[in-house]
């Protein structure tokens, strides 16, 4: 069982083609349960520096690290097992089969480490993910049959329960006080070798990784591999301060990079479970992305840096507070927001009806905003005017023309311009012939007269924020 791979949007994945939005070779952020095995590579100590007593923590913590294993079901299609599907439909008196679904059996091992002597347990959400039994095996052989308690995707941390008492129990240390380059130690089932021990240093701390999650990682680069999920991540003094949960690879074994969940996020989870039987998470009701330096020069930020509103959810906690498209918050509570993940996990891990600070920038200027945080159960549907002619292609490279009642109404949108023809600049940016213009560097884009004025006036680069389709994104243009 692996956690899903990051899916971009579709607006994200065709401006990433077009060029407009920096990428690398093909990679894969994976859950760390279930993939083929890979090489492993040896992390040496820092010259001049002993490493810490791995073998006295291992000895003294191991026994509360656990290895899971799971049983489910899950659905396929009929079709997926059927090796002559693909010749039906090719002939006159043979459709295609369109048959349902039946339920095909899996098998998944992770690991886990016990926090209490009667029995709770941490794991990650993904390692129990549609388990209908779930076997808990202790270093000593000791089996027990587990009870799911709660799990929540979005941090991909689970509480599992099993019945015993005066259990071995690990200690928990304090994540603000890890630093980078500090030895850590990672204890798991690894292919379901059970207790194999793995060190590195930290790497680095607040990860955010492109998945569904919005979690602050460590990352590592502390050998980890499928089975290893949902096990401890120590620090030098045996303390635990993460939960070993994603590897970057493109094998799908480890290749370096290794991320865990900071232990206060887990506890946090763990709490909400126990005294709720589910975790609840807040909602700002905000697309945001990141800010490059082309759209720090658009909105003349100093740093690129902050997250970057696409769009406003209608209804939402931002809309109340009056955030807008084109404003960059910069801190929450007195928090840096660097990127757009620092926001997305702020606001995920605080509570529904808690208020918070935020500190943005808004056409050239700093302003405070105060949010009252909703529920992210009680989402909230998103929603997003003129005369026109051709806009000069030598600067932007587009002709645009006002949208119709019609297509106002379909793009859910009071306002923006069509895009009819593309060329230049814009074009190289991944703008496409039928993509609406909302804004230019967050003014919102009314007439083309008025547009024509926001590109004179612009140096250099212009931020377009456009939509296609659902999608909304910032897009930086440099004007010719």
């Amino acid at each position: 069982m692996t956690s899903k791979p990051f899916t971009p949007s579709r607006l994200a994945l065709a401006l990433l083609a077009a060029g407009a939005i920096g990428g690398a070779g093909a990679t894969a952020v994976i859950g760390t349960s279930n993939a083929a095995p890979a090489p492993t590579s040896a992390t040496a100590p820092v010259a001049g520096e002993m490493p810490p007593n791995f073998a006295q923590i291992t000895r003294q913590y191991g026994p509360a690290v656990v290895n899971i294993s799971v049983t489910g079901t899950t659905k396929v299609s009929d079709d997926e097992d059927d090796p002559f599907a693909q010749f039906f439909g090719q002939f006159p008196g043979f459709p295609m089969p369109r048959g349902g679904q039946h339920e095909v059996p899996i098998r998944g091992e992770g690991s886990g480490f016990i926090i209490s002597p009667d029995g709770v347990i941490l794991t990650n959400a993904h390692v129990v993910k549609g388990a209908k039994e779930v076997t808990v095996k202790m270093t000593d052989r000791r089996e027990y049959r587990a009870k799911v308690l709660g799990s929540d995707p979005q941090t991909d941390v689970a509480v599992l329960k099993i019945k015993a008492s005066n259990l071995p129990v690990v200690k928990v240390g304090d994540v603000n006080s890890l630093e980078v380059g500090e030895w850590v130690l990672a204890i798991g089932s690894p292919f379901g070798l059970e207790n194999t021990a793995t060190a590195g240093i930290v790497s680095a701390k607040g990860r955010s990784l492109p998945d569904d999650t919005s979690v602050p990682f460590i990352q590592t680069d502390v050998a980890v591999n499928p089975g290893n999920s949902g096990g401890p991540l120590f620090n030098s003094r045996g303390e635990v301060v993460g939960i070993n949960s994603q590897i970057y690879s493109r094998t799908g074994g480890y290749q370096g990079l290794s991320f865990s969940i900071p232990i206060d996020v887990a506890y946090k989870i763990k709490d909400q479970i126990l005294q709720h039987g589910k975790a609840q998470h807040a909602r700002l009701g905000v697309m945001a992305q990141e800010v490059n330096q082309d759209l720090a020069d658009s909105f003349k930020l100093d740093t690129p840096s902050g997250a970057l509103i696409a769009s406003v959810e209608k209804g939402s906690a931002a809309e109340k507070a009056g955030l807008q498209a084109g404003d960059v918050i910069r801190k929450i509570d007195g928090r840096d927001i660097v990127s757009s993940g620092d926001l997305s996990a702020v606001i995920s891990l605080a509570s529904p009806g808690q208020k918070v600070t935020m500190d943005i920038w808004r056409n050239g200027s700093h302003k405070t905003l105060t949010a009252t945080l909703g529920s992210a159960d009680k989402k909230s549907v998103a929603s997003a005017d003129d005369d026109g002619a051709q806009l000069g292609k030598a600067r932007l490279g587009l002709a645009l023309r006002p949208l119709t009642p019609q297509e106002r109404e379909a793009v859910g949108s009071s306002g923006g311009l069509l895009v009819q023809q593309v060329g230049g600049p814009a074009e190289r940016a991944g703008i496409q012939p039928g993509d609406v213009i909302l804004s230019l560097n967050g003014v919102p884009a009314t007439s083309v007269d008025q547009v024509r004025g926001e590109v004179a006036k612009s140096k250099g680069t212009v931020a377009l924020l456009v939509q296609r389709g659902e999608d909304k994104i910032f897009v930086p243009v440099r004007v010719g």
